[in-house]
């Protein structure tokens, strides 16, 4: 069985199959609408491509801290706790899955968890493509080009926000009104969640205070 498994992941058409689903990515950033309606309907897309492309994202993330010139970002080393500063995109993303797919579940949505973060990783794409050059080209440029440098990271950003939007739309059969709405909506349980996770903790940590205090008493009181 463990033999299989290695020969279907080092298979050719395995490898074919990944590097087709992981180019369709590119497809994905000029024909949205139709792109990630094949991606899921059409099984144009893969879970290995997916993540390849979040594994991008968060190693250019890293990368700009250390190539970008100093000019337009400053790190200060001491202070940075790297798996934090990872977590910042990961907790989100994982926020979005879960929150819009919930949602959508509810009211008809046709998009299954693994497609709705399938096709978010999908959409994270500009970013990687958008910001490696830019990281690199920032060390050439001056400083009255900040302006410049600004814009086009901050294009970045927007243009994975708005494939977001566009994949959730096509994946779960949304018009484009409908699609808006649980966006927003999506958002929303994202703020949720992070209020609910927060008290869950705190409760945790009160719990675990007062436990640590009444032992305490009892060995005072011994």
């Amino acid at each position: 069985m463990t033999k299989s498994i290695s020969t279907k992941f080092i298979s050719k058409e395995a490898w074919n199959k990944y590097l087709d689903s992981l180019k369709f990515a590119f497809y994905c950033l000029t024909h949205p609408l139709d792109g990630f309606w094949d991606l899921t309907h059409e099984k144009r897309g893969t879970m290995a491509a997916a993540n390849t492309i979040l594994i991008a994202t968060l190693v250019v993330r890293i990368m700009k801290l250390r190539y970008t010139s100093f000019i337009f970002i400053t790190v200060y080393w001491e202070e940075l706790n790297i798996f934090l500063y990872l977590a910042s995109v990961l907790f989100p993303l994982a926020l979005w899955v879960v929150g819009n797919w919930a949602l959508t579940t509810l009211f008809d949505g046709k998009g299954r968890l693994n497609q709705v973060y399938m096709a978010t990783c999908y959409a994270l794409l500009p970013y990687p493509v958008i910001q490696l050059p830019i990281m690199l080209l920032s060390n050439v440029v001056t400083v009255d080009e900040r302006e410049f440098y600004s814009v086009i990271s901050a294009l970045s950003l927007v243009y994975a926000g708005l494939l977001i939007i566009a994949a959730m739309g096509q994946i779960h059969e949304f018009s484009g009104g409908k699609n808006l709405l649980f966006t927003i909506a999506s958002l929303f349980a994202m703020l949720v969640m992070v209020f609910l996770l927060m008290l869950f903790f705190s409760m945790i940590t009160e719990g675990i205070s007062y436990i640590v205090s009444l032992v305490r008493e009892m060995l005072f009181r011994m």
